[in-house]
């Protein structure tokens, strides 16, 4: 099989590509989740995409072919929250276990999945093996109470794949925007999902709308899905095809910043360690972040 029809059409540059259906869109990933195409075509399409970018409806079908294709999470009848967790952390510590673990300690399933993509950024699985934390070896049964980390190859080998194109070209693909939207549980979860650049809010938005998805949407840290520490971000949460302005954002100069570790993955754990014990408080925003996701999961 190949995927060169479908090269043409992205492949023509900015203005001259065409976009794809949403059941082309799935069968284009389809055939890239199963490995049946060539590093080339790989190549051509992370390519392809990144200059003429994903519409809403590219992105529906890419999800829709992951769905079909992962190896779920199973997490009965818990309410579950899902963080993607693949920027880790560059001048800010990534913080995205501590909010998975104030989470799970309010009787949530919480799972969170990556993959590295760059060897220069701390990552959630490094901080959390800190922490006593192990990645799951197989797609995990995951309790109310409970933190789970999936790395992306777990869940699916043709996704690792694809993300780690970006090692190579240095310029990140479809994979990771698709891994911020998808649910890779069995059941029903909150998916708490964020962006780095504003026009990521606007196609991300689109998507979650379209596929009517239960999510909470914010200007993460650094691409990650947990709040910035140090200021309130604004907050939107999607259902059932509607959005919902939940938080707004914190505007004017901040009063005091909360004293945070540096980016080292020991210094993170033992900060964390220290907000768990009630040694430290926890930073405002992430407070805030937690009751809109408790309020979502426990309606």
């Amino acid at each position: 099989m190949s995927i060169s029809h479908y090269i043409k059409d992205i492949g023509r540059g900015k203005d001259g590509a065409r976009a794809l259906g949403r059941a082309q869109a799935a069968d284009l990933l389809g055939q890239i989740l199963d490995q049946q195409v060539s590093d080339l075509e790989l190549g051509a399409f992370c390519i392809a995409m990144r200059i003429k970018g994903e519409t809403p409806e590219e992105m529906a079908g890419f999800l829709d072919a992951t769905h079909a294709r992962l190896n779920k999470v199973v997490t009965g009848q818990a309410p579950t929250v899902v963080l993607p967790s693949y920027n880790g952390a560059r001048k800010l510590p990534v913080l995205t276990p501590l909010l998975a673990l104030l989470l799970a300690r309010e009787g949530v399933a919480v799972v969170m999945h990556g993959t590295a993509t760059e060897d220069k950024r701390v990552s959630s699985q490094a901080v959390l093996a800190e922490l006593g934390i192990s990645a799951s070896g197989a797609s995990p049964q995951v309790k109310a109470g409970e933190v789970a980390f999936v790395p992306t190859g777990v869940l699916h080998a043709g996704l690792e794949r694809l993300l780690a194109v970006r090692r190579v070209v240095g310029l990140r693909n479809p994979g990771h925007s698709l891994v911020k939207h998808m649910n890779p549980c069995e059941g029903p979860a909150l998916v708490v999902s964020s962006y780095t650049h504003p026009e990521y809010l606007q196609s991300m938005s689109a998507t979650f709308a379209l596929t009517a998805q239960h999510a909470l949407l914010l200007r993460g840290t650094e691409g990650e899905s947990v709040a910035d520490a140090r200021r309130t971000p604004a907050m939107d949460v999607f259902k059932d095809g509607q959005t919902r302005r939940v938080q707004a954002p914190q505007e004017g100069p901040l009063s005091q910043l909360p004293e945070l570790p540096s980016t080292d993955a020991a210094a993170t754990a033992l900060y964390i360690e220290h907000v768990m014990q009630n040694l430290l408080p926890v930073p405002e925003p992430i407070a805030r972040q937690i009751q809109h996701i408790l309020r979502e999961v426990q309606a």
